[in-house]
């Protein structure tokens, strides 16, 4: 697929894609929102794809929808609402689902959809001028890209109301605090950091990564003994891997394994 939106390459089993509308702050329009659920599709159904990072090119990492747009739309807004959202949330699922963890990299703002985004990365890095707010009901509108399931699992549901209801802004370290990003860094420093955590990650038991992910989003909705015989069944599957064979045998013989992500 050509993309115009986003820049998007596969480089060492890491697939980086990059939100490519500086001119707009990387706001998200409808054409974004279809690139964004095609790269995510691509990651998802491609096995050498090992590892995703987001990012955003220019200062900004995301400021959510293009309002410019949506004031343009007049009575067609909801209609182009249901269908951005619908490419959006496409992406997160995919994202979220596929076997291949996804690092999200903030520099500058991230507002709206942008701060969605955040929230959904197995892994956020944040620069340290990085900002967060959710900023929907400013705009007289509600969350959507997954906000509203992240974001009560990340902070607890009264700081999210806090969030969603004041449209507070966080600092990168505010943000940590909250459990939002993993990790805050240099400002100078966030791309070559969360491409190093990407390649490690490509260079994982991708499979048992890929498990890891379903069961810890499994776990907010299931019983403990439910849970627990999912647990039992997945180390199983795990355990007929390649990887995990080659990964047992390492550790005996005192040597690194190299994984294959099978």
């Amino acid at each position: 697929m050509q993309y115009t939106s986003i820049l998007f390459a596969v480089r060492d089993s890491v697939a980086q894609i990059t939100l490519n509308r500086p001119e707009a702050k990387n706001s998200l329009n409808l054409d974004m929102a279809k690139e964004l659920m095609h790269a995510a599709l691509q990651c998802s159904e491609d096995p050498t794809t090992r590892a995703v990072m987001i990012t955003g090119s220019g200062s900004t990492f995301c400021v959510g929808g293009d309002i410019k747009l949506f004031a343009a739309q007049g009575k067609n807004l909801p209609y182009l609402l249901k269908e951005m959202t619908t490419y959006l949330h496409a992406a997160v699922s995919y994202l979220t689902r596929m076997e291949a963890p996804t690092v999200v990299a903030v520099n500058g703002l991230a507002a709206g959809a942008g701060m969605s985004l955040a929230c959904a990365g197995d892994i956020t890095v944040a620069a340290e001028s990085a900002r967060f707010t959710m900023a929907y009901t400013r705009m007289g509108l509600t969350p959507d890209g997954g906000s509203t399931y992240f974001l009560s699992r990340i902070v607890g549901l009264k700081q999210a109301l806090d969030l969603v209801l004041t449209n507070r802004q966080l600092s990168a370290q505010e943000a940590l605090n909250l459990g939002i990003v993993t990790r805050v860094v240099p400002d100078a420093e966030l791309l070559p950091q969360a491409e190093a955590i990407a390649t490690q990650l490509a260079g994982g038991a991708t499979r048992a990564l890929g498990i890891s992910k379903r069961l810890l989003h499994r776990g907010w909705t299931e019983t403990l003994e439910t849970q627990m015989e999912q647990e039992s069944q997945a180390i199983t599957a795990m355990a007929r891997t390649s990887d995990a064979n080659a990964a047992i045998a390492a550790f005996v013989e005192k040597r690194t394994a190299k994984f294959q992500g099978r």
